[in-house]
């Protein structure tokens, strides 16, 4: 078949595809269920191949399924919109992502980040914006692991259960790891998930831009500007809160379920600004899709090219993850998060031209990291199940 042929008013279920995507995605939940012995909220998956777009959304009885028009917390997926823009400012040569972050901002004698005694923290003067974006410049996570002086937990979840609506900057993150001399390792000498290192990088975004034009910008500004906001290419309904007081999701939304010994919590409204450029974002799983899908091709704010650099450009210490995007087999290349009671991952496979978004409203550590990993994989196999059920290689369920 010449997909190009199809047109877009043809990319609508088959008379048999979308019950037998719900059928993939219930069981999937329905065994996670039991597994875990407690109810699963949702369980959800769009998916997009050639000639056809479905949405599923597979609940516990007497629950009302979500819609594809339902916002909900995407986390670290954010990380490839972050990664989209550096790589936009380095197609405009605003930036150069290979450039160390102490060095000067083109055109300017004013550094990526500031040469002050608050941003003296371990190695800066080695590290680049690449090595961010791959994680392997060894900066320390404030955001998730334990900080010094704040009773084991991170510096962000001590501040925000003191403080449910303390404004977070970086400079504030970034402090902490110049106070106590925070690292994992000195630049390229090994890998670390570090959201601390993406909020550096939007610090950069909003840094650059705001040179650009003349006064203070912030990274949503630019996400907003260009990425996805009305004047371009692909406008989208994402948002990136970059407030404290930008909290509230529009109707309808997803709440989030975290399950802890003893305790659950419900997310519902919440102050993102300690996660700004690396877990902020939120909108429908449409919206997630279109933008990832087109990024993907090529058919969005990226060139062609640059689409190459973000999926192959890896560090040495490890080739799986590239700049802010990683390759998994019969799902193809995207991101996965986490926040908020909330698991998600947002993907596109090149090979057969399928993307899928997949999300439970779920985080369970009633058992600790093995109940934790029931979550998570069930969002692969949901996806995978529904490729499965279109006929599209799959992995394992």
């Amino acid at each position: 078949m010449n997909c190009s042929s199809l047109l877009k008013d043809h990319l609508n279920p088959q008379p048999n595809s979308q019950s037998q995507v719900q059928k993939a995605v219930d069981s999937v939940r329905v065994a996670l269920q039991d597994s875990l012995g407690n109810s699963v909220p949702s369980l959800n998956l769009y998916i997009q191949t050639p000639t056809e777009k479905i949405f599923v959304s597979s609940v516990s009885a007497g629950s009302a399924p979500l819609t594809e028009t339902t916002t909900f917390r995407f986390a670290s997926n954010t990380k490839i919109f972050t990664s989209t823009a550096i790589l936009k400012m380095h197609q405009d040569k605003w930036l150069d992502f290979k450039a160390k972050i102490s060095d000067n901002i083109p055109g300017t004698n004013i550094p990526y980040v500031p040469n002050t005694p608050e941003w003296n923290f371990p190695y800066k003067n080695q590290i680049t914006i690449e090595q961010l974006l791959q994680h392997s410049a060894g900066v320390y996570d404030v955001d998730n692991d334990s900080v010094p002086g704040y009773h084991g937990l991170s510096y962000t979840a001590f501040i925000q259960n003191a403080e449910p609506n303390h404004q977070f900057l970086t400079e504030n993150m970034v402090l902490q790891l110049a106070k106590h001399q925070l690292t994992y390792f000195a630049p390229t000498k090994g890998y670390h998930y570090s959201n601390t290192g993406y909020s550096i990088l939007g610090y950069i975004i909003a840094h650059v831009y705001s040179l650009k034009r003349g006064h203070d910008m912030t990274y949503n500004d630019y996400v907003q500007d260009y990425m996805v906001g009305p004047n371009t290419k692909v406008p989208l309904a994402l948002h990136f809160p970059v407030w404290a007081n930008d909290q509230v999701m529009p109707s309808p939304y997803a709440t989030g379920t975290e399950r802890l010994p003893g305790k659950t919590i419900v997310f519902g409204d919440y102050n993102m600004s300690a996660q700004v450029a690396e877990g902020n974002g939120y909108g429908t799983p449409v919206s997630l899709n279109t933008f990832v899908r087109t990024l993907m091709k090529g058919e969005n704010v990226l060139t062609p090219e640059t689409i190459h650099l973000m999926q192959t450009d890896v560090s040495a210490i490890n080739p799986n993850y590239a700049l802010a995007c990683f390759y998994t087999k019969n799902m193809g290349f995207g991101h996965n998060g986490e926040r908020c009671g909330t698991l998600s991952l947002a993907m596109y496979d090149p090979a057969t031209d399928v993307s899928v978004v997949a999300y439970i409203n779920l985080v369970d550590k009633v058992k600790g990291e093995d109940s934790f990993l029931a979550c998570f994989k069930a969002i692969y196999s949901a996806a995978w199940g529904g490729r499965a059920a279109l006929g599209y290689p799959s992995g394992p369920l």
